[in-house]
């Protein structure tokens, strides 16, 4: 398959104890953390490539612009859509955002993401101590 804008992909969540910014450090509040949000609009951009990156390779992300704009306590269900504008060679460039189960803008922003040699990209991962 071939990559090209305007593929589309999503993913969603419901908030859980685990998700607060109290649980991973973000913040001392129990509601969703930026860091779980971002994890998940991310994940709306890998899949809107899914089954279209050549034979041997994958993505990373490299550079994120991300605005979280509303408070989202456990409980309650967050969906990220990712909507990929430009390829310029391996260089994959999304707009992102997320809704709450009411439909508000929870958060929104850029990511992009490099294609990669897979094995390559592994080979360049430092040994863990």
């Amino acid at each position: 398959m071939v990559l090209e804008a305007g593929a589309r992909g999503s993913a969603e969540r419901t908030v859980g104890e685990a998700d607060t910014g109290a649980s991973v450090g973000s913040s001392d509040l129990p509601i969703l953390a930026t860091p779980i949000l971002l994890a998940l609009s991310e994940a709306a951009t890998i899949n809107a490539i899914a089954g279209m990156l050549p034979g041997g390779s994958t993505s990373v992300s490299m550079r994120v612009h991300f605005d979280h704009v509303r408070p989202i306590p456990v409980g309650r269900m967050v969906f990220a859509k990712a909507l990929l504008e430009r390829v310029e060679g391996r260089r994959l460039t999304f707009s992102v955002e997320a809704r709450d189960e009411d439909g508000d803008l929870v958060g929104s922003g850029r990511i992009v993401r490099i294609v990669v040699d897979r094995q390559r990209f592994g080979e360049r991962v430092p040994p863990a101590p």
